[in-house]
């Protein structure tokens, strides 16, 4: 029996290791040895796993798509942080215009954000709520009386172009008297002139002559010291009956040295009534006017 000659069975060293380097590391299959024994003992081969490239890139493709999806998570979580951030600073900016920041309670009320995009069945669960306006937007026009055109009506101009603001309006009661006053003016202890004051129902007294009825010379007297009104008032009766009847009435325009009666300073912007035998002096001047009428005795 002839003996076959055994050739020594092929070893793997460092060699094919340096040889599957210089061919880049990337083999298309990677082989991983496995040093198995027969029975007999004397007998080694290698069995080799084979890993194909395709599994290779399978991994690799998955660990992609994980490290994908890892980044657009980490992007729809900024993004959305980003958003969140831009409707609180929008909304506080709303607040901060709409609320008046003087109020100490706004200021103190935590800020929410604003609900947005809400469906049609949302949006009708929750109740409206007006929403605050600026104080500039509360303005309203005002119809006050501005007083330009009462001045303008009580405008009297005179022929060389100048005008006078009149001080004294008429009242509502006012009434021309039925008795015939008169006013008897001394100086002195003489009588210098008379008037007749019963043709109108008011009189004015003052230095202004474009404007006064009666006019006065003393520098002491204003220009508009004072005027006489007669108004309809009412009074009883001895029996208490209440009926209508017109009376002399005098009023200092707030003058600058007062209107005296009876040697009496009277209130300034009230009406103060008179009656016959009355004796009425204007400012510092002498000149004493004695009221009367026809049917004083």
């Amino acid at each position: 029996m002839s003996r076959r000659s055994r050739s020594p069975g092929r070893r793997f060293d460092d060699g094919d290791d340096r040889y599957a380097m210089r061919n880049g590391g990337h083999d298309s299959s990677r082989r991983h040895g496995k040093l198995r024994e027969d029975d007999m003992g004397h007998k080694r081969s290698y069995e080799y796993e084979r890993t194909s490239s395709t599994g290779g890139r399978d991994r690799r493709h998955r660990r992609d798509e994980g490290r994908a999806e890892g980044n657009f998570k980490d992007y729809d979580e900024r993004k959305r942080e980003r958003e969140r951030e831009r409707d609180r600073q929008r909304y506080e900016g709303g607040r901060d215009r709409d609320v008046d920041p003087s109020s100490s309670r706004a200021g103190r009320r935590s800020a929410s954000p604003r609900t947005r995009n809400l469906r049609p069945r949302d949006r009708g669960s929750h109740s409206a709520s007006p929403a605050v306006q600026s104080p500039s937007d509360k303005a309203k026009p005002n119809f006050a009386p501005s007083g330009l055109l009462a001045a303008e009506t009580n405008t009297v101009k005179a022929v060389d172009g100048t005008s006078t603001v009149l001080k004294y309006n008429e009242p509502p009661e006012a009434r021309k008297p039925v008795l015939g006053w008169r006013l008897y003016v001394f100086k002195d202890a003489e009588q210098v002139e008379l008037l007749h004051i019963h043709r109108q129902s008011a009189y004015l007294v003052g230095r202004d002559r474009l404007v006064a009825d009666i006019a006065l010379d003393h520098p002491s007297c204003s220009k508009q010291h004072a005027v006489f009104q007669y108004r309809y008032v009412q009074e009883k009766d001895e029996f208490g009956i209440s009926k209508g009847v017109v009376k002399p009435f005098i009023i200092d325009l707030e003058s600058t040295n007062g209107t005296l009666v009876n040697d009496e300073t009277i209130p300034a912007a009230r009406y103060y009534e008179l009656k016959a035998g009355d004796v009425i002096k204007f400012g510092l001047s002498t000149r004493e006017y004695v009221l009367l009428h026809d049917d004083a005795s």
